[in-house]
């Protein structure tokens, strides 16, 4: 699933690619993917230009002249495609949106969605997530006050949405590996000094990840940004931990796979 780093990602590019073009066409090809009756889809989007484009968590934002909003979770699986007819991926599209002769598409959204939504049902959809933990506003101090009366386990705490937004299940594993952490060590048993590491490892990573844009494929013909991100624990089971040398192992843990290293995370 894509988490903060690849939306970050997405983000940026499509604002260089659709920021202030006109969407020319639509095609639906799965009703279930948007939230209204098609007709009400084209009246709303078709020949509206893209205002904007934000990102919340995991989110997008697209926002339209006419104010209305498309929010888009990719959800397990779902991915975008920018480019021409014939260099379209030979996969399901579920939405396309057009823009003259160039196209996104919408592809494996069976759990995502693009719902067609006012401004103020965004806010009411996204209100009860985490802070940003790339916010400049999102201290050290900030932190440790909302880690002060938790008392899960360190991976599925930085799961919660609603406690930080945009970390999944990839980037946890990666950040509690960088701050040489257990999965499943309790969040009211950390040191002092080892929830400080913590949250230098939360920015390091997330910062490491948008930098290298991320882990999905490319998003256009030619694009050298996105994808360039490496995982150095997730999904590396058996392989050589790269700050230690022991192998990487895998347990599941709330039915998610998590990866790290017995030696040197502690």
């Amino acid at each position: 699933m894509p988490e903060l780093p690849e939306m970050e990602t997405y983000k940026s590019q499509l604002q260089q690619l659709i920021g202030g073009h006109t969407v020319s066409g639509i095609v639906i090809n799965r009703k279930k993917s948007i939230n209204v009756p098609e007709d009400q889809f084209f009246h709303k989007v078709l020949n509206q230009k893209i205002a904007a484009i934000d990102r919340r968590a995991k989110y997008l934002v697209f926002r339209l002249q006419n104010g209305s909003c498309l929010l888009l979770h990719l959800m397990l699986g779902g991915w975008m495609f920018y480019g021409k007819k014939e260099e379209q991926p030979d996969r399901t599209v579920q939405v396309q949106l057009s823009f003259g002769d160039q196209h996104l598409y919408f592809i494996g959204l069976r759990l995502g969605y693009l719902h067609l939504l006012t401004p103020e049902m965004i806010n009411n959809e996204l209100q009860n997530i985490g802070p940003e933990p790339l916010d400049p506003n999102f201290t050290l101090n900030a932190f440790l006050a909302i880690m002060k009366n938790k008392r899960g386990g360190l991976k599925t705490t930085l799961l919660k949405q609603e406690v930080l937004a945009g970390i999944g299940n990839r980037y946890s594993d990666e950040i509690l590996w960088d701050a040489q952490l257990l999965p499943e060590r309790k969040i009211h048993e950390l040191e002092q000094d080892e929830t400080v590491r913590l949250y230098d490892s939360i920015r390091i990573v997330l910062q490491n990840g948008i930098q290298h844009g991320g882990y999905m494929g490319p998003l256009f013909k030619g694009d050298s940004k996105t994808g360039g991100y490496k995982m150095v624990v997730h999904g590396l089971e058996g392989k050589a931990c790269k700050r230690c040398g022991a192998p990487i192992v895998k347990i599941e843990m709330s039915s998610r796979k998590t990866y790290y290293c017995k030696n040197c995370q502690h």
